[in-house]
């Protein structure tokens, strides 16, 4: 069991690899669809689609499971395929699909972030300058309170003397 949770979270961390290599390139997609496709079905060289970047559920469990069955051919050489090695495999197989969407949910949100900076800095900003402006307000009233001549009060002793109190 230990064992199948290293490598359930060694996959999820392959998964956010190859989101993010993708993500920076896809020359890869690009050449399998140059070769499968005729002209007039290829795809641009401009757009950024991969084999998990920016494709739906179904046709990323399809290549990452495609991926896998690969693996398992060429290891099948070298231990006999039982229940573990199916399990691991599964593991690794949703593992690496779990870690491409972690890897979306990263990538959009530091966009978003990205995206919000600008509008952020700029009410920062503008709740530093309406700070100014109150601390201004607030020390002019200052001045002027003590400014304001006084009215001759009569002090509390001399209250409690003509209310015949002392």
């Amino acid at each position: 069991m230990t064992i199948e949770i290293i490598i359930f979270i060694a996959a999820i961390l392959f998964g956010i690899v190859i989101y993010w290599r993708e993500s920076r390139g896809n020359k890869m997609y690009l050449f399998f669809n140059k070769l499968m496709n005729s002209e007039e079905l290829q795809m641009k060289d401009t757009d950024t689609k991969g084999f998990v970047f920016q494709q739906n559920f179904v046709l990323r469990f399809v290549y990452i499971a495609v991926l896998f069955l690969v693996g398992i051919l060429i290891v099948q050489f070298l231990i006999p395929i039982n229940y573990a090695t199916i399990s691991l495999f599964a593991s690794m197989i949703f593992g690496t699909l779990i870690g491409t969407y972690i890897a979306g949910v990263v990538f959009k949100s530091s966009e978003i972030l990205e995206e919000q900076t600008e509008a952020f800095e700029h009410k920062l900003e503008e709740a530093i300058e309406k700070g100014k402006d109150f601390m201004e307000d607030f020390q002019s009233k200052e001045n002027k309170e003590l400014e304001a001549p006084k009215v001759n009060e009569k002090s509390a002793r001399e209250r409690l003397k003509d209310k015949g109190l002392l």
